[in-house]
């Protein structure tokens, strides 16, 4: 991500057009983009300053205020899925989280997927139906 330009260009860009000079003309000047300049001028009629605007951060989560509501249904029911998980919350608190964003939160706070007993991620009955099944048995032997 580019860095912002320091605030002593900012200031320089600002004098330059306030002194009559047109945002063209600055861009020119400074060698900077056009945009830049009327997006600086912009800002600085409206708020005052020319600081640029913070970058980066980490957001913060919506789930945050909904965490003992989220770990109590885990608690209450340990296979919940995450669409289901999502929809108890919406219905429930109003809050409308996507299936994703839930697995992300739960797994950001400690809780990872279901392994059964032997270490190995469980899967459901119908998955093993199908091609899987298939290879265990013989090839039948056609006749000719």
């Amino acid at each position: 991500m580019p860095e912002a330009y320091s605030l002593d260009l900012r200031e320089r860009v600002a004098h330059f057009v306030e002194t009559g000079r047109s945002c063209h003309a600055a861009a020119a000047h400074f060698s900077v983009s056009v945009s830049f300049v009327v997006r600086l001028m912009k800002a600085f009629r409206t708020t005052g300053g020319l600081a640029p605007k913070p970058s980066g951060g980490r957001r913060h989560a919506k789930l945050d205020p909904h965490r003992a509501f989220l770990i109590a249904r885990i608690a209450e029911k340990a296979d919940i899925t995450m669409p289901e998980l999502a929809a108890e919350l919406a219905a429930t608190t109003g809050t409308r989280a996507d299936p994703a964003s839930l697995s992300r939160w739960l797994i950001r706070n400690g809780y990872r997927f279901k392994k059964n007993a032997a270490g190995e991620r469980a899967r459901s009955p119908r998955r093993q139906s199908g091609a899987r099944r298939m290879d265990h048995h013989a090839p039948a032997a056609h006749a000719a």
